[in-house]
């Protein structure tokens, strides 16, 4: 009699625990970044990684995906090296990370995009996605283009054919000057340049076509003396960084009013380091900037701008719009897939369509190319010309001269995709 009252008393207790224990919570969907965190350029991968935190929290706060489950952002820094970049790759896969994101340096995205395709072929079941936020070399969404490669920022070709919508209406360009740094990029800057202003506007001269090295260069006067020997109306140039603001702080000291035509001015820092110098000078292609919810009546684009600014601080703002896009394609796709499966979340970015606050955004299917509206800009004072904000906390803001819409903005492209079965 002891023991059955014994067995009912610890079944009993046994039962009350069990109605206690909470079912353990699903593990985060991690995005692993794979960017320099550290050294010179580690300001470029905090500023990427800062944007998809942010975005991440917006919607971890609003519920999450997949009916609950969180995102996390885990870094990694490469150093912005290609070899350190395949062992963070290698440590995000061990850590359990299925989705990379990578865009400081095209070398770097080339390395991944290797080694992403190789991994998947060799671990069926175990896939991994690459979303790609800013390494523009054209030929990853053509003759390297891979299923599991997504690039959300627009590539030299797209950026350089918006560059030269905007100069084939100027009956005032006769002579167009080319500058840029001596490698890869420089060189695809260059060469489009050329094809696409033979094609649209083959009466303008090339009066000038340079390369230099890459952040070597710490008097950019002589080179601004063959500017302006050569007569040309304006310049354009791939140049970022050091090599950038002083090539366009050069031709101001020497009274050169020149036009730069840039990818880049706009990039963190680059206002910044440019300064006065770049007043209705320099101009700049991306999808978006700082005075965009002006210009098109959005007070609630303007509302989330001074929200990001109170919370991160005027020297770290809101830049680039196709972050905010990447995470809530993203998302979009998990809910779609129905479940944490990489290549079901592949399948269902391949062909999205997605509204942002500036237009509708499309991934190509064919070759994984997100195609979005584009805007060609100046640099204004604040005050002027309708501008109303500032960037990183100086009197530099921007208005735009051209709209590129999303559709507008699609190239040839040489792809041939190569999918695994669904």
């Amino acid at each position: 009699m002891k023991i059955k009252k014994w067995i009912i008393c610890w079944s009993t207790i046994i039962f009350m625990a069990a109605g206690t224990i909470q079912p353990a919570a699903a593990e985060t969907i991690k995005i692993g970044l794979i960017e320099p965190f550290s050294g010179p350029v580690g300001n470029a991968g905090n500023a990427f990684a800062q944007h998809i935190q942010d975005q991440v929290n917006r919607i971890n706060a609003a519920g999450g995906v997949l009916g609950g489950q969180l995102l996390e952002v885990v870094r990694f820094d490469n150093k912005v090296s290609p070899k350190e970049s395949l062992i963070q790759l290698s440590n995000a896969i061990d850590q359990g990370v299925h989705y990379i994101g990578q865009g400081v340096g095209s070398h770097v995205a080339g390395a991944l995009i290797d080694a992403i395709k190789k991994h998947n072929q060799r671990n069926p079941g175990q896939e991994v996605v690459f979303f790609n936020y800013a390494a523009i070399t054209p030929a990853f969404t053509e003759e390297k283009c891979d299923f599991w490669h997504f690039r959300f920022d627009a590539h030299v070709d797209m950026r350089m054919a918006a560059i030269t919508d905007a100069i084939m209406v100027r009956k005032d360009i006769k002579k167009v000057y080319l500058i840029g740094q001596n490698y890869s990029f420089g060189k695809a800057v260059r060469d489009a340049a050329r094809k696409m202003l033979k094609e649209k506007r083959p009466d303008i001269e090339i009066a000038g076509d340079e390369l230099h090295p890459i952040a070597k260069i710490k008097d950019f006067s002589p080179y601004v003396s063959k500017i302006k020997q050569s007569g040309a109306d304006i310049v354009i140039t791939g140049n970022w960084g050091s090599d950038l603001s002083l090539l366009v702080r050069a031709a101001k000291d020497a009274g050169l009013g020149t036009e730069f035509f840039t990818f880049y001015a706009s990039s963190l820092g680059a206002p910044t380091a440019i300064g006065e110098a770049g007043y209705d000078k320099v101009k700049a292609v991306s999808e978006w900037h700082n005075n965009l919810g002006v210009e098109e009546n959005k007070p609630e684009e303007i509302q989330f701008q001074q929200e990001y600014e109170k919370k991160y601080g005027t020297k770290a703002p809101f830049l680039y719009g196709r972050m905010r896009t990447l995470v809530q394609m993203f998302a979009k796709a998990l809910n779609q897939a129905g479940e944490n499966n990489p290549k079901k979340v592949a399948f269902a970015l391949e062909g999205m369509e997605h509204e942002t606050p500036y237009g509708k955004v499309m991934m190509q299917a064919a070759d994984h190319q997100l195609l979005q509206p584009l805007y060609v800009y100046t640099f204004t004072k604040v005050g002027t010309k309708g501008v109303k904000f500032g960037i990183e906390g100086t009197q530099i803001g921007f208005t735009t001269d051209k709209k590129i819409e999303a559709t507008s903005t699609r190239t040839p492209s040489s792809c041939q995709m190569k999918r695994p079965q669904a």
